[in-house]
């Protein structure tokens, strides 16, 4: 039996997350006493592991300062949880395609930049953890686009990489399926720029959430 196989990223993807993400990462930085960035610097980052995201953000600092602003942003978002000012919702229609795509007989999967902590929390709030299948996040993998996320995901669902989609909002995303050589689709609803989503190779760009329905229903 062939196994179809779709990894969706999370934050830009499956979920509309960017306002906690900016939120935190401010908090995080004026916590530390430095200026937070601009709001189009964080939306560039996002799909990034956390290190990562610093690295980028704070090219001239060091590994220590690095880890430390990783640790900061993880301290504010559970503060912003805590205080019950994290809102992650589903993109209009994202339940109704997974569950489609369930009933279809596809696998489903996940690989995010987010914690296994936070990943969990999103997916059991919207209750629609029990349709994946695999769940890969940067507490233990390297940073997209390195393409450690979808093998693993591939070895969890017994799937090819010929019979899988690596499905996100970033150019991370679509680098990773590529270097993992399963086919890409990149959503216009995230953070990175279509024209960014094309350059990077994408097999396809979905404009709208019936968009990925039709790509979806036709892939063999």
């Amino acid at each position: 039996m062939t196994h179809r196989l779709a990894i969706f990223d999370c934050d830009g993807t499956l979920v509309d997350s960017q306002a906690n993400i900016c939120m935190a990462m401010a908090y995080a930085f004026e916590g530390a006493g430095l200026t937070p960035p601009l709001r189009n610097d964080i939306r560039r980052v996002v799909g990034l592991s956390l290190v990562e995201s610093m690295r980028v953000l704070l090219p001239d600092a060091d590994d220590i300062c690095h880890q430390d602003m990783a640790e900061h942003y993880r301290t504010a978002f559970l503060t912003l949880r805590n205080n019950g000012l994290v809102d992650e919702p589903l993109y209009d229609g994202m339940a109704a395609l997974l569950s489609e795509m369930d009933e279809g007989g596809w696998l489903l999967g996940v690989a995010t930049g987010k914690s296994d902590r936070g990943l969990i929390r999103c997916l059991d709030h919207h209750a629609i953890k029990s349709l994946f299948v695999t769940l890969q996040t940067a507490d233990r993998h390297p940073s997209k686009p390195h393409p450690s996320m979808v093998y693993q995901a591939l070895a969890d669902a017994g799937a090819d990489a010929c019979n899988a989609v690596v499905i996100g909002d970033t150019v991370y995303d679509i680098h990773m399926g590529r270097a993992a050589g399963t086919r890409t689709v990149g959503v216009n609803w995230g953070y990175h720029r279509v024209e960014e989503l094309r350059e990077a190779g994408a097999d396809y760009i979905a404009e709208s959430m019936d968009d990925l329905k039709a790509y979806l229903k036709d892939f063999a």
